[in-house]
């Protein structure tokens, strides 16, 4: 079974940065999408940033310029490095990956267990 490892959540103050990673765990044949989401406390689940596997990215208003998501596809990883944090950052987040297991098998949706960012003084 593949799974989504994160890592590099924690506390930080206003203003610092943080870089989260994540990896598929098992052996994958392809992945097309991977991204960040985060949900906030009494809150939705929201896009953070994504990125394909050509390169091309998108992200919330709320980060732009603030966040910058990369990908090794040699590695299978990708990571979202967050500078000019603020509170409202605040949430767990979630990677996610539209990946194929075999050559045989249609794209999957998967999705990590989650990460905590802290925004604090």
């Amino acid at each position: 079974q593949v799974q989504l490892v994160e890592s590099g959540g924690g506390l930080v103050q206003p203003g610092g940065s943080l870089r989260l990673s994540c990896a598929p765990s098992g052996s994958i044949f392809s992945i097309n999408a991977m991204g960040w989401y985060r949900q906030a406390p009494g809150k939705q689940r929201e896009l953070v940033a994504r990125i394909m596997s050509g390169g091309s990215t998108n992200y919330a208003d709320s980060v732009k310029g603030r966040f910058t998501i990369s990908r090794d596809n040699a590695k299978n990883t990708v990571t979202l490095q967050m500078n000019s944090l603020k509170p409202e950052d605040t949430a767990v987040y979630y990677c996610n990956a539209e990946l194929r297991r075999y050559a045989y098998t249609n794209p999957g949706n998967y999705w990590g267990k989650g990460t905590l960012v802290t925004v604090s003084s």
